[in-house]
């Protein structure tokens, strides 16, 4: 009896686990394998929208915020970036329904720090942030430092370290370039206005010689009659004055 119990547990038992692997685990590899496509597609879809969001709330006249890049990037590391942020918010891949937006932010942010005039001008800006910020905290001498020896002395790393430090740059620059950018605004209102004023005085010169080439006009058309109406008056006169003298001769 025990050796053929043995050998019925021999042949069932691992025959029955053979059997319950091969039904249930390959099943259950496909549908672990299709819940991690659907879960990677579902999370890949909400990370764009997400870096749509975060170019669309970017602060506009900054192209490095909106690249999330910094002035140290190299021009390669603009191209690289800007080539993995427009591949992975494309339109065509992206359901936002703002992607195209982003897009075109995303195309002139990377357009403006490729010229190499408007670049230079940016990080002369920044530059001049973080002199202010460098005053403002009254640490003396730590101007002439370079960024990455600034970014690493102790007075940084007393502030909160350099994810702080380059916040508080980041919002000195921001407010430098909206004071920039109204004081533009400014100028080119005022020259428009010039403009305007200009070109009123030119229309008022225009219509002032259109006026007098009228009136020249106008006394040359009634020249024949202004020597008809003398000619008349000068003889009605001339006849007053013989009724006048004609009792004297007599």
């Amino acid at each position: 009896m025990s050796t053929s119990t043995s050998s019925s547990n021999d042949v069932a038992g691992p025959s029955s686990t053979v059997s319950k692997g091969e039904s249930l685990t390959p099943h259950s590899s496909v549908v672990d394998a299709e819940l991690e496509k659907l879960l990677s597609r579902e999370a890949s879809a909400f990370q764009r929208e997400v870096e749509v969001e975060r170019i669309l709330k970017a602060f506009k006249l900054n192209p490095y915020d909106i690249l999330d890049l910094d002035e140290t990037a190299t021009q390669d590391d603009i191209k690289r970036k800007y080539r993995q942020l427009s591949l992975f918010i494309h339109p065509d891949k992206t359901p936002h329904p703002r992607a195209p937006d982003a897009f075109d932010i995303l195309k002139k942010a990377e357009s403006e720090l490729s010229e190499k005039a408007k670049r230079d001008e940016l990080d002369a800006l920044i530059a001049q942030a973080r002199t202010l910020l460098v005053r403002e905290m009254g640490w003396s001498g730590m101007n002439s430092k370079a960024i990455k020896e600034l970014e690493a002395s102790e007075e940084v790393i007393a502030l909160g370290g350099v994810k702080v430090w380059r916040e508080r740059v980041r919002a000195k620059t921001k407010e430098l370039l909206i004071d920039e950018e109204l004081r533009r605004r400014k100028a080119l209102q005022l020259a428009l206005a010039n403009e305007g004023l200009e070109a009123r005085k030119k229309d008022e010169e225009v219509a002032s010689r259109k006026r007098k080439a009228d009136e020249d006009k106008a006394w040359e058309a009634n020249r024949d009659q202004r020597v008809d109406s003398w000619r008349s008056f000068a003889n009605t006169s001339k006849k007053k004055k013989k009724s006048k003298t004609a009792p004297l001769l007599g």
